[in-house]
């Protein structure tokens, strides 16, 4: 009768460390796990290219429009800018009715 009753107690402890480790979360297998996390990090991995492809496009377009803005501000095009709001060519006016 010992015997059985320390192989209970046993038994019991044995189940009641199962229950208190809870149930396992993730029951897919390791295989498909380890799957799932590479592809969680080669989807980061080309997030972080395209990511630094955007940055250097807004980069380069930050030159170009610094560059389009300094050659609009250049002598050769100050005086079609300096005309107190009035343009010195009106692009739609009718070329007969140019003075």
């Amino acid at each position: 009768m010992t015997c059985l009753s320390i192989s209970s107690v046993g038994l019991i402890l044995l189940l009641i460390g199962y229950a208190a480790a809870g149930p396992e979360t993730d029951v897919r297998p390791r295989a498909v796990r380890s799957s799932a996390c590479q592809e969680h990090m080669n989807l980061h991995n080309r997030l972080d290219v395209v990511e630094k492809k955007v940055e250097d496009t807004v980069e380069k377009l930050e030159v170009e429009m610094a560059d389009l803005l300094d050659a609009i501000e250049a002598p050769k095009w100050r005086p079609l800018l300096d005309n107190a709001g009035k343009t010195a060519v009106d692009i739609l006016e009718d070329p007969g009715q140019r003075s």
